[in-house]
């Protein structure tokens, strides 16, 4: 079989082999990152054939009768015969506790700890306290175009592009036929373990039909700015009802099981974050798909939902951005330097090309600024220092 190594990850991950920290692989479930941890214990193996190696898979039988942290620790240390141990362990938030035990293995200096989890409350909250300063995550992500064009052996076209935003890029559904209906039907399991699992099961929601409703709703408004209010209001308008907190507590939890990931507005000028008014993206956008089809009237939301994963796949930190009046759809930074990006789907009428261009038009600096849209032949290279550039052309890196 042909392994495929995901560099973009690996060489992240590389540079803290052997080092006194924790490395944590934090993301969705099913993004591969089970697949990059056995990735990097073959390289750990390679590297160190003598090493002595503890993998445990949460998500296999065996280990099933490790329900404490106390036990994961005692575990472990039964597990544990010389001074050097790699220890890697996959799906760890299924241990109530578990950083205690990783702790107490720390602090022996015994030990380089790998683990990965799909809650972001492995890096955050009481976790992130219990670990300061022992830990180092490395997010990953469903692929990338280029990830996916290399997984399926497709080359980078008009027709790969489409399979790739009909899709999305979860890495097993290379297995699978390409097929609509063979693939939708895998998605939708997935989500609904997503859903079960990650969501209703960790977090006790009793709600489930608002829950489902909830995530519906930031599927059909994706690109669209949202507030715990507005969800209120719209709830009523179906003639339900549901506090503010309510939604808020929802809201956060789909975020922590790395489902949709919430962007907030920011002034571009000023550069100050507004607390109401964000944006919802889902970080598999055939997650999306599955619960709202995919279809014309949709793409526009579609492209900008996957220029985002691109954006944050590729290490940007993103936020809406705001203009007096005007809005940019992205507002990048990285290392202290900006990007400005707005999306739409084609430059096809004179007040599209006014919109998108006039808006860049109003940031008075020199940093990049790109209109990004499914034109297959821009009908400028370059407006005023504006770029124009097609979909194919930014996710394949030809900017």
């Amino acid at each position: 079989m042909n392994i495929i190594k995901r560099e973009t990850y690996l060489k992240q991950i590389r540079p803290y082999y052997n080092q006194s920290l924790i490395k944590v692989l934090t993301g969705q479930r099913r993004v591969g990152k089970s697949f990059i941890l056995k990735q990097v214990y073959q390289e750990l193996k390679e590297e160190n054939p003598e090493g002595h190696f503890i993998f445990i898979d949460f998500e296999r039988m065996e280990f099933d009768s490790i329900k404490t942290y106390q036990e994961l620790h005692d575990f472990i240390k039964q597990k544990s015969i010389t001074n050097q141990n790699y220890l890697l362990i996959d799906e760890i938030q299924q241990i109530e506790g578990f950083e205690r035990a990783l702790r107490s293995l720390f602090s022996e200096g015994n030990y380089d700890i790998y683990i990965t989890g799909s809650n972001s409350n492995l890096v955050s909250g009481e976790t992130a306290t219990f670990l300061s300063g022992r830990q180092i995550e490395i997010k990953i992500f469903s692929l990338s175009y280029l990830e996916f064009l290399q997984f399926n052996q497709l080359e980078a076209n008009t027709v790969s592009l489409q399979r790739y935003l009909k899709h999305g890029g979860l890495p097993y559904i290379k297995n699978l036929p390409n097929d609509d209906e063979v693939v939708m039907d895998y998605l939708k399991n997935i989500y609904a373990t997503i859903l079960y699992r990650d969501v209703v099961s960790r977090n006790q929601i009793r709600d489930f039909p608002f829950l489902e409703n909830l995530v519906r709703f930031l599927a059909e408004n994706t690109g669209s700015l949202v507030s715990a209010n507005s969800i209120a209001d719209f709830i009523k308008s179906q003639r339900q009802s549901k506090s503010v907190s309510v939604i808020i507590g929802y809201l956060n939890y789909l975020c922590q099981a790395y489902l949709v990931s919430k962007v907030s507005r920011q002034e571009v000028k000023g550069k100050r974050i507004f607390e109401t008014g964000e944006k919802y993206y889902f970080q598999d956008i055939g997650l999306r798909n599955t619960l709202t089809g995919f279809n014309a009237d949709d793409i526009s939301k579609v492209i900008e939902n996957v220029v985002y994963n691109y954006l944050i796949t590729n290490g940007y930190k993103v936020r809406i951005g705001k203009l007096g009046e005007k809005e940019i759809d992205f507002v990048a930074e990285k290392n202290g330097e900006y990007s400005y990006y707005q999306v739409t789907y084609l430059l096809s009428h004179e007040k599209v090309i006014e919109r998108e261009f006039g808006n860049l038009l109003s940031i008075k600096d020199n940093y990049p600024k790109y209109v990004v849209s499914m034109d297959d032949f821009p009908i400028t290279s370059s407006y005023q220092g504006i770029k124009q550039i097609s979909l194919l052309d930014l996710l394949t890196n030809k900017i």
